[in-house]
């Protein structure tokens, strides 16, 4: 089947993770035409199976990383202002015990924590009592002491489509469901080949690459590229659990545990609490990775040791992990590799940047600092801007980002409650937590229930799910109930199978 005529472009980025959209997105805000190709979903892999943390590692302060977590302090908070409806402000409680690192040690660290870099948004980190502290009831009796400190908590999927609509409405091009075949340099230019998801092959013409497949990346620079790398990568399987909600309240629980680790216990889609993250070197295909049995024993076994009331493999409700690519620095433990990012440029003839590590919180700033090196290289005098603009939706005060977007954001969801007043609150609430100001556009035709067309699923109408089909790449059901929100977890057996029978009925969005 043949495709549409070359496509022609200044950058062609491989990969539809956070670190790619990320790129597309300052690219094309820079007047760069940007295609961007992903064999899968938008944020199908890595980018979705995070611990849904905006913050600076404060684990990694052990590792004497002080660079990398001031770097990613300081995002923590220009993300925060950016897109307030999809990431917000978040209170850890890190409860104490005899065994761990001494008491003074860990205030230090935290005092160093809060020093690191300015904050507006966050309170600073403070030592607490359990007895008089809503945290303390769902512990045992023998954690009396503790310390509460700030973070951020971030719907990571939905950062990442954020990002591509941005992009996308900044003329780049997103193309999902696109599989890189391989590229050869002629001239002065890169010549590509994709397949598309027709099974078509489409040819594309790029004065830069760039090579951010996540944990494919090594893959695309030896085998596809067939080029030689100056270092290696380390896949580090992460894997989290899902189960009913273990306590009221909505602080999270950093858990130090006896063996070295960091285990988080967060509120999570209002019923559930999110227990993560293990740290396992993977070899396998990263596309086909899952938790394991014993993963799932040792996080229950870890939130057991902490909660009065135990939790069993049995109360699992859903699993996911992740493959997170990281930069080799013969660390023994695989807790220890280092979060922060490295580019590599192979500048022998039309050039190639490729991607390898980074965190979540920091992928703003690592794909400013890779468009530097591509204007650099294309003559391109743009300078970086995502700092100073928000996210789609997150204009709620307008279009600079604003403490005010942080702070106020409750009340912004009860004015749109107002605004919508005949749809069910909670489902203004989500919406609002969603798309934010893009629920406008979603609502645009609609005055009464009539008009939001079929619920196809509880809570879920036609209005919603040809939004996502419109302007956020969605196409299966999956998509979808999985990464465009989480509603799967609160939905009955068998709705995945529903929605994809509707889908499959839909003509095709225009």
């Amino acid at each position: 089947m043949a495709a549409e005529q070359d496509i022609d472009c200044d950058v062609l980025i491989v990969g539809g993770g956070i670190n790619g959209v990320g790129i597309a997105r300052d690219a094309a805000g820079r007047g760069l035409c940007a295609v961007l190709c992903e064999k899968d979903d938008l944020a199908s892999h890595t980018s979705s199976a995070s611990t849904k943390l905006i913050h600076g590692g404060l684990r990694y302060l052990e590792y004497y990383e002080f660079g990398l977590v001031r770097k990613a302090l300081i995002e923590r908070e220009v993300l925060l202002r950016s897109a307030p409806h999809i990431m917000w402000p978040m209170r850890f409680v890190m409860p104490h015990a005899r065994g761990q690192r001494p008491a003074l040690l860990i205030r230090a660290g935290l005092m160093l924590y809060d020093a690191l870099a300015r904050r507006e948004l966050l309170p600073g980190s403070r030592g607490i009592k359990f007895s008089c502290h809503a945290a303390g009831r769902p512990l045992k009796r023998e954690f009396t002491r503790g310390f509460e400190y700030s973070d951020g908590w971030v719907d990571d999927a939905r950062l990442v489509v954020l990002n591509a609509r941005d992009a996308c409405e900044k003329g780049a091009r997103i193309m999902t469901r696109t599989t890189f075949l391989g590229a050869r340099r002629v001239g002065e230019r890169w010549q590509a080949r994709l397949r598309l998801q027709d099974g078509s092959e489409q040819s594309v013409s790029a004065r830069y690459l760039v090579n951010a497949a996540g944990p494919w990346a090594a893959h695309l620079v030896q085998d596809v590229l067939q080029k030689p790398m100056d270092g290696q990568l380390r896949l580090i399987k992460g894997s989290h659990i899902v189960v009913r909600r273990i306590f009221e309240h909505d602080y999270a629980y950093i858990f130090q545990h006896n063996d070295g680790r960091i285990v988080f216990a967060i509120p999570y889609e209002r019923d559930f609490t999110l227990i993560g993250t293990t740290d396992v070197t993977y070899e396998g295909d990263p596309g086909q990775v899952a938790i394991g049995e014993s993963e799932i024993g040792y996080l229950c076994q870890v939130a057991s040791h902490y909660f009065s009331e135990a939790v069993r493999p049995a109360d699992v409700v859903w699993t996911y992990a992740g493959v997170r690519p990281l930069v080799e620095d013969e660390a023994a433990d695989a807790k220890a590799v280092t979060r922060d990012y490295r580019f590599e440029i192979d500048s022998n003839g039309p050039p190639v940047l490729s991607v390898f590590g980074g965190k979540i919180t920091t992928f703003r700033k690592l794909a400013e600092e890779a468009v530097d090196k591509i204007c650099h290289s294309l003559g391109c005098p743009q300078r970086g801007w995502t700092g100073k603009v928000c996210l789609p939706g997150g204009d709620l005060y307008g279009a600079e980002p604003q403490n005010r977007s942080v702070r106020e954001f409750s009340q912004w969801i009860a004015a749109s409650q107002l605004k919508y007043a005949w749809l069910a609150p909670a489902l203004v609430a989500r919406y609002a937590r969603a798309y934010g100001t893009r629920l406008h556009t979603l609502l645009a035709d609609c005055h009464g229930m009539a008009d939001m067309g079929e619920e196809i699923l509880p809570g879920l109408y036609a209005a919603e799910v040809n939004y996502l089909r419109r302007y956020e790449w969605a196409i299966s059901a999956a998509d979808i109930l999985w990464r465009r929100s989480k509603l799967g977890l609160h939905l009955a057996p068998g709705a995945e199978a529903r929605l994809a029978a509707w889908l499959a009925a839909q003509p095709p969005i225009r």
